[in-house]
């Protein structure tokens, strides 16, 4: 599952970001354009503040960070387009040389729902959604797209908004039947007396009682743990030699990243990163690495899903080499960074 980037960059790719051209210089233009301008009004209105009439000293200073803030994101708007534009272009037809399809703005769905039930991701205040790539993969529908959480924190001047999760969330039919729900989440996860004691015997979620599973395999322990309502149907799901594929794919994602659930037939899964899918530049001569780039992190995700997947006799639908669609040590082109789990 990987693209053609050279293919694409000497082919409709390559002409189509050709003729960007005069739409990046006019961006960069009227970006210096409304900087200048922006600078003429508020510099002098600045100066009649801090040297005119008397104001306190912190309202001196809200106000002209307020101004120059302004002023920068109003500018950058031109910019910010651009890059969009370049963006969705690149991804659209890398999307389209795989066989699928990409859309930048996202309605989450009930992929996303089950995260936040069953505890994929940790609780928000607000979110973000964006590059949606979906379609079909080995018969199987598919859908991935980049969520960002934030929460807000402290009190008076020091309210600020923390990221609690920036990634992906990725949803695939899965290649065998099932009908229970299983939850495959972080060794530690879940445990009694306010996290001091002991492994917990069962987890509810909105009401919905999930047992913890028994693994044969020790390894496998030290590192998930498995909730499922359905014992037998769970340890089918996740067998032992399953484990060792799902211990591959945990090292080659750089470890404590990846949680599934697997729920009405499809395995929904959730993976932390940095930014992803930033393809679109001002500067032509960034296209080729940031086509690269998206196409790496797009293989890799697309790779996992398939990896932790199942055809009806238990085998992983995709043979690859999990770690075979990582690009750097950061795991699918990003960089390595700590995240609230």
């Amino acid at each position: 599952m990987r693209a053609d980037v050279q293919g694409l960059m000497n082919g409709e790719l390559g002409d189509w970001l050709q003729q960007q051209s005069a739409m990046r210089a006019e961006a960069k233009e009227s970006a210096h354009s409304r900087w200048t301008w922006g600078a003429v009004v508020l510099l002098p209105l600045l100066a009649f503040m801090w040297f005119g009439p008397s104001f306190s000293g912190q309202l001196k200073f809200f106000l002209s960070a307020g101004g120059a803030i302004g002023v920068g994101a109003w500018g950058y708007m031109p910019i910010n387009a651009a890059k969009k534009t370049i963006k969705v272009g690149i991804n659209s037809a890398i999307a389209r040389s795989l066989g699928v399809e990409y859309a930048h703005d996202v309605e989450p769905g009930g992929e996303f729902e089950a995260c936040r039930t069953y505890g994929l991701v940790p609780d928000y205040d607000r979110s973000g959604f964006e590059d949606r790539w979906f379609g079909q993969i080995e018969g199987h529908h598919f859908e991935l797209y980049e969520a960002h959480l934030e929460e807000r924190r402290g009190s008076g001047k020091n309210r600020r908004w923390v990221t609690v999760f920036r990634g992906a969330i990725t949803a695939m039919e899965f290649g065998r039947p099932f009908h229970s729900t299983t939850l495959l989440q972080r060794a530690g996860k879940h445990k009694k007396w306010l996290g001091f004691g002991g492994r917990k015997d069962n987890v509810k979620f909105r009401g919905h009682q999930l047992d913890y599973v028994d693994q044969v395999h020790p390894d496998f322990e030290d590192v998930f743990e498995i909730w499922s309502d359905d014992q037998v149907e769970a340890r089918v799901l996740v067998h032992p030699s399953y484990v060792e594929h799902l211990l591959a794919v945990e090292k080659a994602f750089q470890g404590e990243a990846v949680r599934a659930l697997f729920t009405r037939g499809s395995v929904v899964i959730a993976v932390e990163s940095n930014n992803l899918f930033e393809s679109g530049s001002l500067n032509a001569a960034d296209d080729e690495a940031r086509v690269a780039e998206a196409a790496e992190q797009f293989a890799a995700l697309a790779g996992l899903a398939l990896a932790i997947n199942q055809n009806e006799r238990g085998r992983v639908l995709n043979k690859m080499d999990p770690s075979s669609d990582l690009t750097n040590e950061g795991g699918f082109g990003r960089r390595r960074r700590s995240v609230r789990r």
